[in-house]
């Protein structure tokens, strides 16, 4: 049975974690608004950049003059795998949901007999996936140093992205991350951005209200690029704030956690010092009866 020196300390340990784990609580509640509200902002102009490229693409059609990145090599052996996720951790099964749905992916690719690649932002990811798959990490993106994302980091990923695939470095590219929901949701998300996919519009007649100059594989060429680096900037924001929503949400838990330690463990205390002063109460007593 620990001893009352021993309970103490522990309780003012545990104490001390509280404070620190909710001090985190603080900063991540105030940085996910920030975080927040980037990634809301930048919706809107996601969704409607990858309308204009899917009447586009869908005017274009299987032309043979189609852009690279929306025709594809005509070939789908090579997958590149872009996984998502903190450099920091603290933050409750941010990084782990990601990863595993990289994994469930990855299995699926080697079963139907695919090549694969791994690219991985953020180090956290990095650090689970060289476990098992170490042999297919082969480039990784350092954001240590970034204090708040910017459209620049987007596009430093998407030229190294595009650069590799001009150079026939893989067929298909897949990007891992978590879309922000809430405070205690966030959705773990698998989108290919080449060659560009689009979801089927629900007014497929509305292409035809609309006139191109030029014509739509020369716009499709000056606008897919960007529309890689923008998914790829929308993938950044919405991790961003997932990640500060899931440490504000695991630290809360952490706080609570430290709390009903502590109650439990002053409970202890009190009892072990009541044993305490009533043995020296019955050994004053039994000395006095025994003079």
């Amino acid at each position: 049975m620990p001893s009352l020196k021993d309970l103490k300390n522990r309780i003012e340990s545990v104490k001390s974690t509280r404070k620190i784990t909710k001090a985190m609580q603080m900063v991540a509640a105030a940085k996910l608004r920030r975080a927040q509200d980037a990634a809301e902002a930048a919706r809107p102009y996601a969704e409607r950049f990858n309308a204009v490229l899917s009447g586009l693409a869908a005017s274009v059609g299987e032309s043979d003059s189609a852009p690279r990145l929306l025709a594809g090599t005509g070939k789908s052996d090579v997958h590149l795998l872009v996984v998502m996720t903190s450099e920091r951790g603290l933050c409750g099964g941010f990084n782990s949901s990601i990863v595993k749905l990289a994994k469930a992916h990855i299995e699926k690719l080697k079963g139907q007999g695919k090549t694969i690649k791994v690219m991985t932002v953020g180090k956290k990811g990095r650090e689970q996936l060289r476990r098992e798959y170490g042999d297919l990490l082969m480039a990784h993106v350092d954001l240590t140093e970034v204090k708040r994302i910017g459209y620049e980091n987007a596009a430093d990923i998407s030229r190294d992205l595009l650069g590799r695939f001009d150079a026939d470095e893989f067929d298909v590219a897949t990007i891992f991350f978590n879309r922000f929901q809430s405070v205690i949701s966030q959705v773990p998300t698998a989108q290919q951005i080449i060659p560009a996919t689009f979801e089927a519009e629900e007014d497929a007649g509305a292409a035809t209200l609309y006139d191109y100059e030029p014509d739509e594989e020369a716009i499709l060429a000056d606008l897919l690029p960007r529309g890689v680096a923008t998914q790829v900037f929308t993938a950044l924001l919405e991790n961003a704030a997932s990640e500060q929503g899931a440490r504000m949400s695991a630290m809360d838990n952490a706080t609570r956690n430290a709390g009903e330690m502590i109650d439990k463990l002053t409970i202890q205390f009190n009892r072990s010092r009541q044993a305490v002063i009533t043995n020296e109460l019955i050994e004053i007593i039994s000395g006095a009866e025994a003079l």
